[in-house]
């Protein structure tokens, strides 16, 4: 059998297996044979573990010959192909994700019950894998599920993390991070290939010598090594019959055991090659405030990279391959700033290895790379220092020496010697200390640059980039993020996606533009009442799913007001907080009866970096805001507020259906694109927002009339800020804003002691950055007319399905055919 992609002695007769018929008898004998010839028990002894994995690996069985036909296919065709590299993989639970692919729902439910086993009940005790943290890697998994749904050839490449992304618990209200340990019990739905490691190099020092053909060479020799080990797990496409390749390194030491040193009884001696190692892929985004933790971010960078492009090259190309040629059979996709290490690596390999021109090699490579960016923050757009570079990857540096040395003298001959210009363009920054700036070395060093959103790209252009938009424009394009409706609408919410099929049949859920197809009946007053129907069971499963989960109770009757998303002060979890704050100001004071008020539970879902100080005060303020506002007698009855801990992916697909507000409220400017706002506006909810990031494109397709703007505009948060921004001044002016900051300031959140949240007080009074108070009136406003509409069940439900029918434009596979046709000019491969 070809191992995975593993496929360059594959002939024209290599035999492959067929999948097992999809019949209930046939699902029921696969899966007791795994139960007992892979898990050695049976039925009656089995553990809910031990029942799962046969499930999780009879489900794989019917994927297995998809898998190889579609492997051996890329291999025989040699068409170009997609390599997506990216720190994070944000996948969930991939059980339903496979049954829905494979169409076997129905068939694995019936065998099961045939042996009185409950889908339902074995799908619980899937762990889902913690290799992301946000958005960059959700988006990430989307776009793999688009392009085997699309049928385009392409392998993702990654980390696979040991413990991924922390787990988050709360203890008094403040954020604890322990390991995930996803892999306690075993991930049935990845393989391993030890025999295809790859070797990688780190430190050392490089040498000059001359070839055979009497040139000057220069070569890396490194100071230590450590493998990679590739583990592969099946992308299936939705109903195509086409299964593409995730593959994610794991380091290993190249001498992991000292039997000499242990016979001597140093023990950990012995091992400290092993764990030194196994470090590189331990943690996904190892906190980096300190040295240390700086370096191993970048051996995690340089780590899955150089095995990729090495595993491409070896494994993936046919012998003989003239390498001059690879732009026309790869594009690899940089996925934010963290893989760009790539582009030196690919230049050492044709240079040093290859035995290129450096002027052939240089032309190769920028044509085999696109970035994308995901941010506006100049803090988040990645800057190496050259010391740890040159200590870590010293060919590297003097690559990214001659890379910048070649492109400043471009810079200088076509601006006439404009020695500033070279300056803010250099991909080596001289202040404040020496570095490489991995985004101005991406955008040299690639093909295309791209933003998520129109106004992220436009600003991409106008402001981060600018320089480097005027020099190559070219470059420079927009591919809006898109989510996959399969998990986030089919899978995520059953009820809804049944109803739009009823009403305008399947083929949405391979091309979303036809939810364009339900603008009818959004008035349609029985559709209208059964899509209500629909929100309150997926209310319930929320109140049901957060009370075994969480302990969390909420009530179904109320407002569902979410606001989910990575904690950063950019997000302005903050400004959602303070309207809270100012609900229970209002009522406390008086100033509302709570017969005035709309019922609402806020629900946050959040964590925040292990070294962020500030993002983890903020959650532990939004706890203690919650206990507060939940045993008030008479604030309780109408608000309050849930925050369930270690928030992923299958919380989110039980929470985005129950959603009726989706809070969206960045300082216009900030946020790159989001990809949250989308799957929220798909499952009906409407969003209170600002103009930022993709809010822009979704405002405009689903109209103003079912979407509650407020705030700045990007041009006027930069007029504020060019002109002083004093936030003092709106605590000053806006009674209601200096009340619900002065709640805060004197304790009332926090037993009466008055110092515990004064750190985030100080800073909204002296700083705020994000211009959480400039937007606050706006947004307090904006959430009355929320209220209002609210109000109107009837009005506001015609609203959410024109949400729905609007949206389409989001899926990731409209995302996924842009960057085909602007970036990668790649193509589907046809059914053999």
């Amino acid at each position: 059998m070809c191992p995975a992609v593993y496929c360059r002695d594959v002939t024209e007769t290599t035999p492959l297996i067929t999948s097992p018929e999809p019949t209930v008898e046939g699902f029921v004998r696969e899966y007791l044979h795994e139960l007992n010839f892979t898990q050695g028990t049976i039925l009656e002894r089995a553990t809910d573990n031990d029942r799962y994995l046969a499930l999780a690996r009879t489900v794989r069985h019917y994927l297995m010959s998809r898998w190889m036909q579609t492997t051996v296919s890329q291999y025989r065709t040699q068409a170009k192909a997609v390599a997506y590299l990216s720190a994070e993989y944000l996948l969930g639970r991939q059980l339903d994700n496979a049954l829905i692919a494979t169409g076997l729902e129905e068939v694995a439910a019936e065998a099961l019950a045939s042996l009185g086993l409950d889908l339902d009940e074995l799908r619980e005790v899937e762990v889902e894998p913690g290799l992301g943290n946000g958005g960059l890697g959700r988006l990430a998994a989307c776009f793999v599920d688009s392009l085997a749904t699309m049928s385009v050839p392409a392998i993702g490449y990654g980390i696979r993390y040991e413990y991924g992304i922390f787990r988050q618990t709360f203890s008094d209200g403040r954020q604890v991070e322990e390991p995930d340990t996803w892999l306690d019990n075993g991930d049935p739905w990845e393989f391993a290939h030890p025999e295809h490691e790859v070797t990688v190099g780190f430190g050392g020092h490089t040498e000059k010598f001359t070839d055979d053909d009497g040139r000057e060479r220069s070569r890396w020799v490194p100071g230590w090594q450590v493998l990679g080990v590739p583990y592969n797990s099946m992308v299936p496409g939705y109903r195509n019959g086409r299964v593409n390749t995730l593959r994610l390194w794991s380091a290993r030491a190249t001498h992991a055991f000292d039997l000499k040193i242990f016979n001597y009884g140093d023990y950990a001696e012995a091992v400290r090659s092993q764990t030194f190692a196994e470090n590189i892929s331990k943690v996904l985004y190892p906190e980096d405030s300190t040295p240390q933790g700086k370096e191993l971010r970048l051996q995690q960078q340089y780590f899955f990279v150089a095995c990729s492009i090495r595993d491409f090259l070896d494994q993936l190309l046919p012998p003989g391959f003239d390498l001059h040629d690879l732009p026309d059979r790869i594009v690899f996709q940089l996925n934010d700033t963290h893989p760009v290490i790539a582009i030196p690596e690919l230049m050492r390999i044709l240079v040093d290895e290859r035995g290129f021109e450096w002027d052939d090699a240089w032309q190769v490579t920028q044509r085999c790379f696109a970035y994308t960016c995901h941010t506006l923050l100049p803090e988040a757009l990645e800057v190496w220092p050259v010391e740890l570079v040159g200590r870590l990857l010293p060919r590297h540096l003097e690559i990214i020496y001659r890379i910048n040395d070649e492109f400043l003298a471009q810079v200088r001959e076509r601006s006439g010697g404009n020695e500033l210009l070279v300056r803010r363009m250099s991909i080596i920054a001289e202040h404040p200390e020496r570095s490489v700036r991995m985004a101005f070395l991406a955008t040299v060093g690639g093909s295309r640059v791209n933003g998520v959103a129109e106004l992220h790209s436009q600003l991409l252009r106008d402001k981060v980039l600018a320089d480097f938009a005027d020099f190559w424009p070219e470059k420079f394009t927009n591919v809006t993020n898109g989510v996959t409706p399969r998990r986030f609408v089919k899978l995520a919410n059953p009820g809804l996606s049944g109803l739009i099929t009823e009403a305008i049949g399947d083929g949405w859920v391979t091309d979303l533009d036809r939810l364009r197809e339900l603008e009818p009946y959004a008035d349609d007053a029985e559709f209208r009442r059964r899509f209500r129907e629909v929100k309150a069971a997926n209310k319930d499963r929320l109140v049901s799913f957060l009370a075994a989960r969480d302990g969390i109770a909420i009530d179904p009757a109320t407002m569902l007001d979410v606001m989910v998303k990575r904690l950063h002060e950019y997000k302005r979890q903050l400004l959602k907080l303070l309207h809270v704050v100012t609900l229970y100001d209002r009522i406390t004071s008086g100033e509302l009866a709570t017969a005035d008020v709309t019922p609402r539970t806020v629900v946050f879902g959040a964590k925040a970096a292990p070294g962020y100080v500030m993002a983890k005060e903020i959650i532990a303020l939004i706890n203690h805001v919650g206990a507060v506002v939940a045993a008030h007698p008479d604030v309780s009855r109408v608000l309050r507020i849930a925050f369930p801990a270690n928030y992923n992916v299958t919380v989110a697909e039980t929470l985005i259906p129950a959603a009726d507000l989706s809070e969206q409220i960045s300082l216009a400017g900030k946020e790159a694109s989001g990809t949250g706002n989308m799957k929220f506006a798909l499952n009906g909810a409407l969003t209170i927002g600002t103009d930022d990031g993709a809010n822009v494109e979704i405002r405009r397709l689903v109209g103003d009339e079912n979407f509650f703007l407020f705030g700045l505009t990007e041009p006027e948060a930069s007029a504020v800020a060019e002109a002083g921004y004093r936030p003092s001044t709106y605590y000053e002016e806006n009674p209601s804003l200096r009340r619900a900051l002065d709640l805060v300031a004197r304790g009332t959140f926090s037993g009466g002691d008055a110092s515990v949240f004064e750190p985030i007080v100080s800073n909204l009074l002296t700083e705020d950055r994000f211009m959480v108070l400039a937007d606050y009136q706006a947004y307090i406003d904006a959430q009355d007319r929320v209220e209002r509409a609210y109000a109107d069940p009837d009005a506001w439900s015609r609203s959410a399905v024109l949400n729905v029918a609007r949206s389409g434009f989001f899926s990731s596979d409209r995302s996924v055919r842009d960057y085909l046709d602007r970036i990668w000019h790649a193509a589907p491969l046809t059914a053999d």
